[in-house]
């Protein structure tokens, strides 16, 4: 697929990093066709892993399971998905919390503490 061959759904921004296998001629022909390449930040081996995360999820649990019929019913699967994922799903990352919520508090009592490993 060409990139004029996308119609009324132009993309305006590609997000990359800054691997030394994207020369200066593939920012070019991005640019001569309006796309404006943003750079990841410098040393930031995270913010790229924490986004294909996210998308590998969102694949695996919403789009292998879901008959997309057009864009408007994509676009609220999206944002259904992305409201479950920020409140309903917990994460093991972040001892399996919902991300917009507290952290439970911590046990700071040592009888409680001693109680756990019963």
């Amino acid at each position: 697929m060409d990139l004029e061959d996308a119609g009324s759904c132009r993309a305006r921004f590609m997000i990359r990093d800054r691997d030394g296998k994207f020369p200066g001629l593939f920012d070019d022909v991005l640019k001569d066709a309006g796309i404006e390449v943003v750079l990841t930040g410098i040393q930031m081996p995270r913010m790229n892993s924490i986004m294909e995360r996210w998308a590998q999820t969102c694949r695996h649990e919403l789009l292998d399971r879901t008959l997309i019929r057009n864009q408007h019913h994509l676009l609220h699967a999206l944002r259904e998905f992305e409201q479950f994922y920020n409140t309903h799903r917990p994460h093991q990352g972040i001892a399996n919390a919902l991300p917009l919520h507290p952290l439970p508090a911590p046990i700071t009592d040592p009888d409680q503490i001693a109680g756990l490993y019963i």
